[in-house]
């Protein structure tokens, strides 16, 4: 009842609702009327009140189909209700066509074309009256939210949580400032939120993060990709099955979402009772995600989706085309994978996440967390600096604008906090500097039985496909293990800037007396190339930073020659030293380079904007949350600190229910500023 007073409340009979309302079925109408006329295959024999006619028998047929096919998705499932949102349309308009007077049609497939073609030309002139804002989108959600709330109104307010993947700190404070960023610009200046940075540490990596923050533990994910010598095998974060391997690691249970909470598109559950689109648990919504079947039978879902999806592509090919153009130094190749991966990042799964998320509002979830990953997809082949990457950005932007409205009507009062799980470093990558690999490199200095396996940045970039595509098949897919290799045999696996070497053939890790033995001249190398800063090995008296012309004895401080990690900042120190505690750290860390004056870097991968290693503004993350709200620590150190600080917040606001406190356990460091990061929080 009290949604209902809302919606009604903030609705009033203006002229500008008059005027949308006049605008919504002139261009039905006119959109109709060109579809005629540019397809054979559909006829009007009669004046413009058949194209009237014909918009109000779409208008109701429509909306008996999607109730239609809420009903059949006990049935089908997810998959089924996907394949069926692609020809929902042209049962839509086959059906109507046959009904209207004046009318006709030769055949469904002419039927399937009209009613794609009409699709476009709404999405079209809908976004060129709209100035490319979604209010298009946003009604229909509130119409979703309305139709689907139920039940007496929550007594505590709801939390939602929207992760801005790859955004850096020191960015958003000059996007905010520079007045690019309108609504999260206008919270910041009103004082309703606060905006402070984090640092991440090492790695920095969606994984490692949200292990972080989602089950406070993420000791288990010392990269985006890692080596396991115990099973001999490659784990890859983005892949469901390895993903729902190390959340069976580090979950207690007790997770950020754990009472009631809802993950959506993110790597770990937080142990969440409703998971959608999330790594660990792949699978897609259907039959209990009303929000889903919503958007894919909705005209201004799916099919705006898709529409607006093929306009990105060409956005993307045009802007592709632009920085070879210009000769923009650095860049990458940005191929024709990638310009239908942005495709899906940008807007098919941007409008799912909206969808789902305005569905668990109306159900009054406590607390809702989504990543969006617009960003960071744009940024790593555009650059994180780069014209694209600041228009994707604004689109986020625009959708922090659409779901305040929506919480503003949702079942509970929800408060909203934005935050990163990372930067990103930009810079030209290692192989277009030196000519070489990194994998290339190594297996030319450690000789003969070297193998790469990074995997490569299609890995990362495609994750979030990878959840959709493991949804689809209803499977959970994963790399077979790598077999096991002859003795002193080197596996190279990178992460951005980061790469980790593995002597297969030695158990356990191996310290450096054992890869002089093995593989002599291979530190020496690495240390001395120029497109490498920093190779971390472990000793006798602990891990060891060798540079080109010195060295730095971690757990004590000790120099000898030049400092090696000058150029990566004051907590290089730190972050590597609690890297080396984690668990499958390779026998060697290997860091790129970071240029003085610009702090780029030289990425192992082929990505112009990277993320993994330390060095730039990728280890500088963010956190904006309501400013009345108490913090722990004006600069959270990595991402347990954040978790911390979350479960805090709900305990205050009543969202969090009690639970046993375990015994406390060793924790890898001590507190402070500088100090190493631990990966599990004490009593977790």
């Amino acid at each position: 009842m009290r949604f209902a007073i809302r919606l009604l409340r903030d609705w009033r009979l203006t002229v500008a609702w008059g005027k949308s309302l006049l605008r919504s079925g002139l261009t039905s109408v006119v959109v109709l009327a060109v579809t005629f006329w540019l397809l054979p295959g559909v006829r009007a024999s009669g004046g413009p009140l058949t194209f009237v006619e014909l918009t109000v028998l779409l208008a109701l047929i429509g909306t008996l189909m999607r109730l239609v096919l809420l009903g059949v998705a006990v049935v089908v499932g997810g998959i089924g209700v996907l394949a069926l949102g692609v020809v929902i349309q042209a049962v839509v308009m086959f059906t109507a066509l046959r009904l209207a007077n004046g009318v006709s049609v030769d055949s469904f497939a002419d039927a399937w074309v009209a009613s794609w073609l009409a699709a476009a030309l709404t999405a079209m002139v809908n976004w060129l009256a709209d100035a490319g804002s979604e209010d298009v989108f946003l009604g229909q959600a509130l119409r979703q939210m309305a139709r689907r709330h139920r039940g007496t109104p929550a007594t505590e307010p709801g939390v939602l949580i929207v992760q801005l993947d790859g955004l850096s700190a020191p960015l958003l404070s000059w996007a905010v400032k520079a007045g690019n960023l309108p609504n999260l610009g206008e919270w910041v200046r009103t004082g309703t939120h606060t905006m402070r940075p984090w640092h991440t540490g090492l790695p920095a990596t969606t994984p490692a993060s949200q292990a972080g923050i989602m089950h406070g533990d993420f000791a288990q994910i010392p990269a985006f990709r890692w080596y396991e010598k115990e099973a001999a095998r490659l784990v890859v974060t983005n892949r469901p099955r390895d993903a729902a391997d190390v959340e069976a690691r580090i979950s207690t249970g007790r997770g950020l979402l754990a009472d009631g909470g809802v993950s959506i598109s993110n790597v770990f559950s937080g142990d969440a009772p409703t998971s959608l689109l999330t790594f660990s648990n792949a699978a897609l919504p259907g039959r209990s995600a009303r929000g889903y079947l919503a958007f894919v039978a909705s005209p201004y879902g799916f099919a705006r989706a898709v529409v607006l999806s093929v306009g990105e592509m060409l956005k993307e090919i045009q802007q592709a085309r632009r920085q070879r153009f210009r000769n923009v130094y650095p860049r990458v190749p940005r191929t024709a994978a990638y310009v239908a991966l942005r495709a899906v990042t940008n807007v098919l799964l941007r409008d799912l996440n909206v969808s789902l998320i305005a569905e668990q509002m109306s159900r009054g979830a406590p607390v809702i967390f989504c990543d969006f990953v617009d960003y960071d997809e744009v940024a790593h082949h555009a650059g994180p600096l780069r014209p694209e990457a600041m228009q994707t950005l604004e689109g986020l932007d625009r959708v922090l604008g659409t779901l305040h409205k929506l919480a503003r009507v949702a079942g509970r009062d929800y408060q909203i906090v934005v935050l990163s799980d990372h930067g990103q470093s930009q810079g030209a990558t290692f192989s277009q500097r030196y000519g070489v690999t990194l994998e290339r490199l190594v297996a030319d200095l450690a000789g003969n039985g070297a193998e790469p396996a990074s995997g490569g940045p299609d890995e990362e970039d495609w994750g979030r496909a990878n959840a959709l595509l493991a949804g689809v098949s209803h499977q959970t897919r994963s790399c077979g293990p790598v077999t096991h290799r002859p003795r002193g045999e080197v596996v190279t696996i990178a992460s951005g800037n980061l790469a980790m070497l593995y002597l297969t053939g030695v158990p356990g890790r191996a310290d450096l007396d054992t890869v002089e033995e093995l593989r002599p001249g291979l530190v020496d190398g690495l240390a001395k190339h120029p497109g490498i800063g920093v190779v971390v090995v472990g000793t006798p008296d602990g891990p060891l930073a060798i540079g080109p012309a010195g060295r730095h004895r971690l757990r004590d401080a000790h120099i000898e020659g030049d400092d090696p990690l000058l150029p990566y900042g004051p907590s290089a120190a730190a972050d590597l030293l609690a890297h080396q505690a984690m668990a499958h750290v390779g026998d060697l860390v290997v860091l790129s380079r970071v240029d003085p004056g610009t702090d780029e870097v030289a990425a192992f991968e082929e990505l112009v904007g990277s993320h993994g290693g330390i060095g730039g503004w990728q280890t500088e993350a963010v956190l904006v949350h309501p400013a009345d709200w108490p913090v722990l620590d004006a600069r959270p150190r990595g991402p347990v600190a954040v978790h911390e600080q979350l479960v805090a917040w709900l305990e205050d606001l009543g969202l969090r229910a009690s639970a046993p406190v375990p015994a406390p356990r060793d924790v890898l460091a001590e507190d402070g500023e500088g100090a190493p990061l631990s990966g599990r929080l004490p009593g977790d």
